[in-house]
């Protein structure tokens, strides 16, 4: 129970600290998304008072002292007010983020657990086989593949897949012309066939961290006197690999696996940007390039709080797991 109280008041701060940088961070930055907005309606004539609402309502109020404006903010997130964009106004950030989130969610959520799946029953594998050509042909290819940047795998992929074979569409989450957002099978289908480039580039990026790390630890818990005590029992060499060794060497995929929980709802930014993917990376990336200051800490606030979520949930599994880690720090 110390322990968990111990995490929990150790969150609460770094929560209320990603919430002060979020709420300084962009105003760092040069520009006013009131002017911004204003620039997007060429031909409007306002006075100073119509140009100080706007600022109060995009969340600016350079007549207001820093410290107001962070009690404001406060009371706003406390309230579930993240305010409205200046770039898609009058959309609030809440609608604009609960439109884009589950794309995001979609997209490196089913790549991420396709990745770790994978790459930790590839990992089991060739660390029980080590030695053998398989250990010695996988891991330098996909160390060469994670090597690549994103985005030039993505294009790559667009390139060669999209353009040249023409076995998959290369742009936005589904079919703009033909199909209407929807339950439809034919919409269904459509958003799989526009996902499989952008899942195909985030698993092909991420597997080498999965399944080199398993193969290490899978030596290294081979050596282990209880895997050498069910081996000289006779048991079947299926069960002392997956019963014995990958039972045991799976924990640290297991906090890593958690932690990538939290990154799934930053996206990956570069892969959206290239498919032009409407997640929650893109979203912010516009919201940038627009001075949508709203829209910047609504987006940075949610990715802040899954990634604490995830490491508290990494905590958590870690004691749940190992009763080492309780013991250790209670």
């Amino acid at each position: 129970m110390r322990y968990l109280l111990r995490r929990v008041g150790f969150y609460l701060v770094a929560l209320w600290a990603s919430v002060t940088l979020n709420f300084i961070i962009p105003r760092l930055m040069p520009g006013d998304p009131a002017v911004a907005f204003l620039a997007r309606m060429q031909g409007h004539n306002i006075t100073q008072s119509q140009m100080d609402a706007l600022r109060t309502l995009f969340g600016v109020q350079t007549n207001v002292p820093v410290w107001v404006q962070y009690g404001q903010y406060l009371n706003n997130l406390l309230h579930g007010n993240l305010g409205v964009s200046s770039s898609l106004f009058p959309e609030t950030v809440t609608q604009i983020i609960g439109e884009h989130m589950p794309w995001t969610l979609g997209l490196v959520g089913i790549a991420v657990m396709i990745s770790f799946a994978l790459g930790t029953v590839i990992g089991i594998v060739i660390g029980w086989k080590r030695g053998s050509w398989l250990d010695s042909v996988l891991p330098p290819i996909l160390t060469f593949l994670s090597a690549i940047p994103y985005f030039w795998m993505a294009l790559a992929l667009v390139y060669l897949l999209g353009l040249v074979l023409n076995w998959f569409p290369i742009g936005d989450g589904y079919d703009l012309y033909s199909t209407t957002p929807g339950l439809s099978l034919d919409f269904i289908a459509s958003v799989v066939q526009h996902g499989i480039l952008p899942v195909l580039t985030i698993v092909l990026a991420a597997l080498a961290s999965w399944v080199l790390p398993m193969r290490n630890t899978m030596i290294t818990t081979l050596s282990e006197d209880y895997v050498l005590m069910a081996q000289a029992k006779g048991l079947s060499q299926k069960r002392v690999m997956f019963r014995y060794a990958a039972r045991n060497a799976i924990l640290p995929s297991i906090t890593s696996f958690s932690m990538s929980l939290g990154l799934i709802v930053g996206g990956s930014l570069l892969t959206e940007m290239v498919f032009n993917y409407p997640g929650i990376g893109l979203t912010l990336f516009n919201a940038v390039g627009n001075n949508d200051y709203s829209l910047i800490e609504g987006s940075f606030l949610i990715i802040a709080i899954a990634v604490l979520a995830a490491n508290f949930l990494s905590d958590i599994l870690n004691a749940i797991l190992d009763p080492r880690v309780r013991q250790g720090r209670s």
